[in-house]
């Protein structure tokens, strides 16, 4: 198994997540709890996620996301599609830096940087944040909590 493929085992498993949206030009803000599916494809080179959002009870977004390890050093590509509409022209690059995972994926919408941050292997949070000036600014979006379940 190479490094990236390592580190993308870390996002492995069943997730249940506690997030906090903020508001935005796509809608109001308020409270959302999240379940994750991921696994390792491919002999360990790619890592598959379904995510699905709730709330008020009901589904609010869903999202299917592809990451890619590169098996030569230590760089990322995600895939990202959603319920909102969102089809990748290109992959989103990231860098794994420490216990820290950065995409940053580019449309005719904007940017949105997703910064996934591990507290061990039991727990990570992810912060979307967007930028609508080339990445001068960046606005909240949302701020999750995930924990591993059994």
């Amino acid at each position: 198994m190479t490094v990236s493929s390592n580190m993308l085992a870390r996002l492995a498993g069943e997730w249940q997540g506690e997030e906090t949206i903020a508001t935005t030009r796509w809608g109001q803000g308020g409270p959302a709890t999240s379940r994750v599916t991921a696994s390792l494809q491919l002999n360990g080179r790619i890592l598959v996620q379904d995510y699905r959002e709730e709330r008020d009870g009901k589904t609010s977004l869903q999202a299917h996301a592809v990451f890619v390890g590169e098996p030569e050093h230590d760089q990322y590509s995600l895939y990202w599609f959603d319920s909102y509409g969102f089809v990748p022209g290109t992959p989103a690059p990231g860098l794994w830096n420490g216990e820290r995972l950065t995409f940053v994926r580019s449309s005719p919408r904007g940017q949105t940087r997703h910064a996934y941050v591990f507290e061990g292997d039991g727990a990570y949070t992810l912060k979307l944040e967007s930028s609508f000036d080339g990445g001068v600014s960046w606005e909240p979006v949302m701020t999750g909590t995930y924990r591993r379940l059994a």
